[in-house]
């Protein structure tokens, strides 16, 4: 979203107007949500948390100041509901069903894709067994593609910071990962 376009949304949710706190809700529902779920992992709690995020943004409005992009503070938002939850134990994980789109398919495409469901369920055991800063840094850098600064500024932590808790992240993941596997 361009700088003035978000200004002006900013502007109107301050003067009130749901209309513009509709659409800034639709603008980033998708991204909170995936945060939040890949850190809390219990999908009903993830959706609350996900609602105590926008009424957090909703009554925060009045305060941001603008000196960060909109998607900045939203994500320190995300960071501060997620650390809160921290001490919540890991519930369940997320499932991909097995009868999506296409799953009727020749045998070694059936192969293939259980191949990867059965990857991906590693990989999400494994992310769950992180702790809670871990998660949230790996979900939102490698799952949904937030830049480091954007991270730090985010977290309010430097940029050095943010790459070095990123690195120590992944390499709890590669070790949970490697346990697992051997």
């Amino acid at each position: 979203m361009e700088a003035g376009h978000e200004r002006e949304l900013v502007e109107r949710c301050r003067r009130g107007d749901e209309t513009a706190f509709q659409a800034l809700v639709e603008r980033y529902k998708d991204l909170v949500f995936a945060l939040i779920a890949r850190t809390v992992l219990d999908r009903s709690r993830a959706e609350d948390l996900a609602q105590d995020v926008f009424l957090r943004v909703h009554r925060g409005l009045p305060y941001f100041r603008g000196e960060a992009r909109l998607s900045t503070w939203i994500y320190r938002i995300v960071a501060n509901v997620c650390l809160q939850e921290r001490s919540r134990p890991a519930v369940s994980i997320r499932q991909t069903p097995l009868d999506s789109p296409g799953a009727q398919v020749a045998s070694a495409s059936i192969d293939r894709r259980f191949a990867e469901l059965e990857l991906r369920d590693r990989v999400e055991k494994a992310i769950a067994r992180l702790p809670a800063r871990a998660r949230l840094l790996i979900a939102a850098h490698y799952l949904e593609g937030v830049r480091y600064e954007e991270l730090a500024d985010a977290l309010a932590l430097p940029l050095g910071t943010v790459k070095t808790q990123l690195f120590r992240a992944k390499q709890q993941l590669r070790r949970i990962l490697e346990t697992e596997l051997s």
